[in-house]
C-alpha cells in the first residue's frame, strides 16, 4: 500500500475531509489530493504532522505493509460496538448473551475485589429503559451476576447518565444500562460503565468477548465455564431505587434559579426519562407540558423524542412555550426548541454553553471538543468569540477521552450528546436542559437570541443500510465518488463518509452552499454504494 493510499485510508476512517486535512496540515486541498493520488509526497514536516493527526508511526506510513488497525477508533469487536453490545432483541442480543455478560462481570469483579479491596462482595448496579425486552435482559444480567457471587442492585427504569452517576457516587464496581438509546423498541443493548462512571475500557471489553465466545484460556480459567457461586457465596438482588432518587436530587441542586416564570415543553421519547424529566422541572417550579411520557414497551422513540423532534416544535409554537427539550430513549442526548419552534441541535447548545462558560472563566483552554460531524459554522461562530474547537472521531466516548486528556470543560456532538466535565462523566440530557434553562434565566433572553450568532451551513446526513460497512469504506468506486464530490464542493463545504458504531449503517454527511446541493451530492455517493451491491433491501 502506497503512502498516498494510507493517507486516504486513515483520513476516511476518521471522517476527515480533504479540506479539513489541508487546514490541519497547513497545505492546499490540491496538495492533499496529489498525495492521495500518488502524484506527490508530503514533506518530512508534513509527514510528522500526519503521523500525529492519525496516531501512527512514521514506520507505518513508510512500510509497504498494510496499515495497522485504526487507533482513533475502538478496536473492532464481534459483539460490542462504540456504545455497548447492541442488536435486535432475541436475535442478535439474547437473554443468554445478557446472562453471560452478567456471569463474566460478577466473576471478574469478585476476583478483583470491591473497588480494588479483596475479600468484599462485588456490587454491580443495573438500570434499564422502557423497551419490552429490557425487563427480560435485566433479569438475565442479574441472574448472571448473582450466580457468579456478586450482588446486583436494581435501579429499575432510569437514564444512562443516572447509572453513570450512581456507579461513581455510590462506589459500585461497575454499572450496567439495558438500552438501545435512540433505536426502535425491537433493538436493545447492554452498556457497561466502569466505577468512574465512564464507558468500559477496551481491554475488559475484549475479555467479555472472549467469554462470550467460550475462550476461557484468555481469562486464565481452566475447565468448561466460570465457577458458579454456591451456599452463602451466591449473590443477592437488591432494590436500589434510592440511588435514582439521589440522582434526581443532584440535578435539582445544580439549578440556581426558580423556573416559575418559565414555560417548558418536554418530550421524553416514551423512554427512560418519562418519570424523571417532569419531576425535575416541576420541582424547579417550571410550568411544564410533557409528551412522550406514556411508555408501553413498544413505543420508545416512535414518532417522538430527539430523533423525531417535529412534534415538540409544533407543541412549543401552539402552546406559546419559552423552550422545549427533547430526549432520546436513554436520555443521554438533548436537543432544544426555541420559542419560535426552531430546532437548536447539539451544535447550537455547544455554542450557547461555550459562551456561558467562557463568560464565567470556566472554559478550560478556551476550547470546546466536538466531532468531525459538527457543522463548520460552529467553528466559525466560536472563533469569533475567541473559542477554539478540537475535533474527534464520532462518538461521545472519543469526545470524553479528549476532554480527559487535556482537561477541557465542555464537549459534545451535534446529535445532542453534551458533556459538562464539572458535573458528569457522560452525556446527560437532563443536565444539558438545566444548563440551557439556567442561561435563559441568567440573561433573561430567549433561546433564539442566545443562538443568533451561530450560522450553520446547510447540512444533510443520509443513512444507508449495508451488508458490510468495511467493504463500503474500501470500495474503489465509492472512494472515487467521494473524491469527486469533495472536488465539486471545493472549499465551500465538505463531504464525510463514516460507519455507524451501533447499526449496519453507512452515514453520508454533506455540507454545502444549499440544501439542493447537499441532496445532489449525497445521492451521488449513495448511488456508488448501491451500484457496488452493498445495500440491504
Amino acid at each position: 500500500m502506497t503512502i498516498g493510499e494510507k493517507i486516504a485510508k486513515f483520513r476516511v476512517e476518521r471522517g476527515i475531509s480533504q479540506e479539513q486535512l489541508a487546514e490541519l496540515t497547513e497545505v492546499s486541498r490540491q496538495s492533499v489530493s496529489k498525495w492521495e493520488k500518488g502524484r506527490a509526497l508530503p514533506q518530512l514536516d508534513k509527514l510528522s504532522k500526519l503521523c500525529e493527526l492519525f496516531g501512527v508511526s512514521a514506520d507505518e506510513f513508510l512500510s509497504e505493509k498494510p496499515p495497522l488497525a485504526d487507533k482513533g477508533e475502538v478496536q473492532k469487536n464481534k459483539y460490542f460496538g462504540t456504545d455497548g453490545f447492541r442488536g435486535e432483541a432475541g436475535v442478535g442480543l439474547t437473554s443468554m448473551h445478557a446472562y453471560q455478560v452478567g456471569r463474566f462481570l460478577g466473576w471478574y469483579f469478585s476476583q478483583r475485589g470491591v473497588a480494588g479491596k479483596r475479600g468484599e462482595r462485588a456490587r454491580i448496579v443495573i438500570g434499564k429503559d422502557t423497551r419490552l425486552s429490557s425487563y427480560m435482559l435485566e433479569y438475565a444480567v442479574a441472574a448472571g451476576i448473582t450466580s457468579s457471587g456478586a450482588d446486583a442492585h436494581m435501579l429499575h427504569v432510569t437514564t444512562t447518565p443516572s447509572v453513570s452517576y450512581v456507579t461513581r457516587v455510590d462506589g459500585f464496581d461497575c454499572g450496567i444500562m439495558i438500552t438501545a438509546s435512540h433505536n426502535p423498541f425491537c433493538d436493545n443493548g447492554i452498556k457497561v460503565i466502569n466505577r468512574h462512571g465512564e464507558k468500559l475500557d477496551d481491554e475488559t471489553t475484549a475479555l467479555i468477548e472472549a467469554y462470550l465466545d467460550g475462550d476461557l484460556g484468555a481469562l486464565g480459567v481452566s475447565g468448561k465455564d466460570l465457577p458458579l457461586a454456591d451456599g452463602e457465596r451466591i449473590g443477592r438482588i437488591i432494590d436500589h431505587v434510592a440511588g435514582r432518587n439521589r440522582y434526581v436530587g443532584y440535578l435539582i441542586s445544580l439549578a440556581s434559579h426558580s423556573y416559575k416564570h418559565l414555560r417548558v415543553g418536554l418530550d421524553c421519547a416514551n423512554g427512560a426519562a418519562w418519570s424523571i424529566a417532569g419531576a425535575v422541572f416541576r420541582a424547579l417550579g417550571a410550568e411544564i407540558t410533557v409528551v412522550g411520557d406514556e411508555p408501553n414497551g413498544l413505543n420508545i422513540n416512535r414518532a417522538c423524542g430527539s430523533t423525531h423532534i417535529d412534534r415538540l416544535c409544533r407543541l412549543v409554537k401552539e402552546k406559546k412555550l419559552d423552550v422545549g427539550f427533547a430526549f432520546d430513549g436513554d436520555c443521554d442526548r438533548c436537543l432544544a426548541v426555541d420559542e419560535n419552534g426552531n430546532v437548536v441541535d447539539g451544535d447550537g447548545i455547544l455554542y450557547l454553553l461555550a459562551r456561558r462558560l467562557k463568560a464565567r472563566d470556566m472554559l478550560k483552554g478556551d476550547t470546546v471538543v466536538d466531532t468531525v460531524m459538527s457543522n463548520s459554522g460552529l467553528d466559525m461562530a466560536l472563533a469569533s468569540c475567541g473559542i477554539k474547537c478540537e475535533h474527534t472521531a464520532v462518538g461521545d466516548r472519543f469526545v470524553w477521552e479528549r476532554m480527559q486528556e487535556k482537561d477541557y470543560s465542555l464537549g459534545g456532538e451535534a446529535s445532542g450528546h453534551i458533556i459538562l466535565k464539572k458535573y458528569a462523566t457522560t452525556g446527560d440530557g437532563l443536565l444539558t436542559a438545566i444548563m440551557v434553562a439556567e442561561e435563559l434565566c441568567d440573561t433573561k433572553r430567549t433561546l433564539s437570541v442566545l443562538t443568533a450568532g451561530l450560522e450553520l451551513y446547510p447540512q444533510l446526513t443520509k443513512n444507508l443500510r449495508v451488508k458490510d460497512k468495511d467493504a463500503v469504506m474500501g470500495d474503489a468506486g465509492v472512494k472515487a465518488a467521494l473524491s469527486e464530490v469533495e472536488a465539486l464542493i471545493g472549499g465551500k463545504g465538505r463531504a464525510l463518509l463514516r460507519k455507524s458504531g451501533t447499526e449496519p449503517l453507512i452515514r453520508i454527511m454533506i455540507e454545502s452552499e444549499s440544501e439542493e446541493a447537499c441532496a445532489a451530492y449525497a445521492d451521488r455517493i449513495a448511488r456508488a454504494i448501491e451500484e457496488g451491491g452493498h445495500t440491504l433491501g
